[in-house]
């Protein structure tokens, strides 16, 4: 797909810094998003243009950066994005979101003439902006090439994981081993500075030893250390994610008893947390038990 007109809807924390990326490589964005305030910020923005709703966005591509399965399945569906896409054109699904789900929404969509792919992502907010982010795309292999040059666009990190639904089935099975890491991580971290020791010590320590992973060589310095616990995740979507992961190992008859502690954890923290508190809490919340 040459350099066009890019329908977007989610225009949040990581919706934006995507949207913005697609700006910056010549294409324009029609956004929209349900916050008043955000529409407002692009409509004075070069390179966007504020569509009046979702069913005017009027492109023959839409990117939908969402929270989860029922709010992508309401903007589609409910609200009638999927009726507005001209037919041949496509949707991009760059949710967190459940991939049985997806893959319905695939076939709902094939009915209407129009591709429907998967191409959720992995590296947070700042990867979102700096364009270093992972995208994992489920779809046939001719919808994969011509969505691959917008989503190089966000990222050069462009893989196709499979055919539809695949990309959402990696990212929930990669942030349940992203949140088995940072729990236990900061259950250890926790453990040494009440036996003594100094965090940034067992950090420099860790992080060239075998206990290495993204939650100490990145979380753990950045959102934990500082205090500022703002990475741009939540603890609700992280359970949701994690929820779904777990899911998958039972379908697929995996056994799963560590991941079914993992997740008995997260959801103890979500119990005490609001929702929306960023997932890097769980560190502080840790050290409060």
């Amino acid at each position: 797909m040459a350099e066009s007109e890019v329908g977007f809807v989610g225009l949040g924390n990581m919706g934006m810094p995507m949207a913005r990326r697609l700006a910056a490589a010549g294409h324009h964005v029609r956004g929209f998003d349900a916050s008043p305030e955000i529409m407002r910020e692009i409509a004075g923005d070069d390179g966007f243009t504020a569509a009046p709703g979702v069913t005017e966005i009027g492109t023959d591509l839409v990117l939908l950066c969402l929270p989860d399965s029922n709010v992508v399945e309401h903007v589609l569906l409910a609200q009638g994005l999927l009726g507005s896409v001209p037919e041949g054109g496509m949707v991009i699904d760059m949710s967190s979101s459940d991939p049985a789900r997806t893959r319905e929404l695939a076939a709902r969509a094939a009915e209407s003439g129009v591709t429907l792919i998967d191409a959720p992502v992995s590296g947070g907010v700042a990867g979102a902006r700096a364009g270093t982010l992972t995208i994992m795309v489920g779809g046939a292999e001719p919808a994969f090439e011509a969505a691959r040059p917008v989503l190089a666009a966000i990222s050069p990190r462009v893989v196709r994981a499979g055919d539809v639904g695949a990309g959402h089935a990696i990212k929930a099975l990669n942030n349940l081993m992203s949140s088995a890491n940072m729990i236990v991580a900061s259950e250890a971290l926790t453990a040494g500075r009440r036996f003594g020791l100094d965090p940034a010590v067992m950090l420099e320590i860790v992080n060239g030893s075998s206990g290495r992973s993204n939650s100490t060589e990145n979380k753990w310095p950045a959102y934990v250390l500082t205090e500022k616990f703002d990475m741009g995740f939540t603890v609700g979507l992280t359970v949701k994610d994690i929820r779904l992961a777990l899911g998958i190992e039972r379908a697929t008859g995996t056994r799963s008893s560590v991941s079914e502690a993992v997740v008995a954890a997260w959801e103890a923290a979500l119990a005490d947390l609001s929702p929306g508190a960023d997932h890097t809490e769980i560190a502080r919340w840790l050290s409060q038990s």
